[in-house]
């Protein structure tokens, strides 16, 4: 007979005991040591039936084809833009890959210059962790003013919500446009003062997003800090 030693949505550490016997069954994140389901990392048990895992509350952001990220071009080449992806690894924007055809001898400082900020999506990861990116999408550009916050990026579900409805409860209140990287970099433009109020959010749900209630935490907060009623079923 099988028994769970922690209850859902508990943050447990490297080497805790999550559960006994086989009933259970390891899945990520966690491990089987003889008859006993380990945590390998810092998490947030999620139980799902049988199967155990952590979702990691640590760690630099991992890529993954098909994520929409932002990132910060660092260097210039010849054949196209290093990037910043808040990883461990960079990326390459190829000319090819760039919105617009390029000429062979056109400076690349005109589309993209050292420390802009662009909205891209990742194409290609391979084994060694050469990332490659690509602007040929809706919604791919060059971000003009604003700015830019760091968020974790195991915490971006959150951040955005099901469906997007905790980031558009978030416009809805500030009037800011908002856009969140699947790496955890997260572009906000809007009155400085409403910048704040969705940095002071994305914060809070940073913070708070392993405890239940947090859609109506932070519309209170959201109330609160706008003096603003927030209708959550108007949110999209």
């Amino acid at each position: 007979m099988g028994k769970l030693l922690v209850e859902n949505k508990t943050i447990v550490t490297p080497g805790e005991e999550l559960a006994e016997g086989m009933d259970f069954l390891p899945a990520e994140g966690t491990f089987r040591d003889k008859d006993k389901i380990i945590a390998s990392g810092l998490g947030l048990v999620n139980i799902n039936g049988r199967l155990i895992k952590t979702i990691s509350m640590a760690g630099r952001y991992i890529p993954k084809r098909g994520d929409t990220i932002i990132a910060k071009v660092t260097d210039i080449l010849m054949s196209g833009w290093i990037l910043d992806i808040a990883s461990a690894y960079s990326a390459v924007l190829s000319v090819k890959e760039a919105k617009d055809f390029i000429r062979r001898d056109a400076d690349l400082t005109k589309y993209y210059d050292i420390d802009d900020y662009i909205i891209t999506n990742i194409i290609r990861v391979t084994s060694q962790r050469l990332v490659d990116v690509s602007m040929k999408g809706p919604g791919l550009r060059k971000l003009i003013g604003g700015r830019i916050i760091k968020a974790n990026s195991n915490k971006v579900p959150r951040i955005i919500g099901k469906g997007g409805s905790m980031v558009s409860m978030i416009k809805q209140a500030t009037e800011c446009s908002i856009t969140v990287g699947q790496n955890g970099i997260v572009w906000i433009s809007g009155s400085p003062e409403k910048e704040i109020i969705v940095v002071k959010t994305i914060k809070k749900i940073e913070q708070e997003a392993h405890i239940s209630g947090l859609t109506d935490r932070i519309k209170t907060f959201l109330e609160k800090e706008t003096n603003k009623k927030i209708n959550i079923e108007k949110v999209e």
